[in-house]
């Protein structure tokens, strides 16, 4: 009979996101190319769309200037968005806390929920202990690849349970 080696037991953390002594630390976020990219996209079909409906009645020369005030509006909901957006992770054991860009917590509570599409997004439903269910975006190229894993796995496993 041959003998498998056994590998030791996985910390609760991966060594990615733990200090030495066990205990979580912040993961930075970077700026996605992908989401902003996808805001782009959004913004020109929507700007697009807006021409499509006003032209037809207005004129195509009319038209243009309420397409540019949609365009511009959408522009800067999305800088609006990039700014509010989450700059810092802490995954613990008993759920996950993100910090705002000025270092304000902005999400705190338990993993509640999990969509995840294609390995590019992860979309996690964050509960805290009293207040409103949150979502979390945390798109692939954010985080490094054992974050984005590790975040994928436990919240399939929270969203299971």
């Amino acid at each position: 009979m041959t003998r498998q080696p056994t590998a030791p037991a996985m910390p609760a953390l991966s060594r990615e996101t733990a200090t030495p002594d066990g205990a979580p630390q912040r993961i930075a976020l970077r700026r996605s190319i992908a989401m902003r990219a996808a805001l782009a996209v959004f913004a020109l079909t929507a700007s697009w769309a807006v021409y499509s409906c006003v032209a037809s009645w207005l004129g195509a020369w009319q038209a243009v200037p309420l397409t540019l005030a949609a365009l511009a509006l959408l522009a800067l909901c999305s800088v609006r968005h990039d700014q509010t957006r989450p700059v810092a992770l802490k995954i613990g054991r008993e759920g996950i806390a993100a910090w705002g860009r000025t270092g304000v917590l902005s999400v705190q509570g338990r993993i509640t929920g999990c969509a995840h599409w294609s390995d590019r997004l992860l979309v996690l439903t964050v509960t805290p202990d009293e207040g409103r269910r949150q979502a979390l975006l945390v798109p692939a190229d954010a985080v490094p690849p054992a974050v984005f894993r590790e975040l994928a796995v436990r919240g399939r496993r929270r969203a299971g349970a």
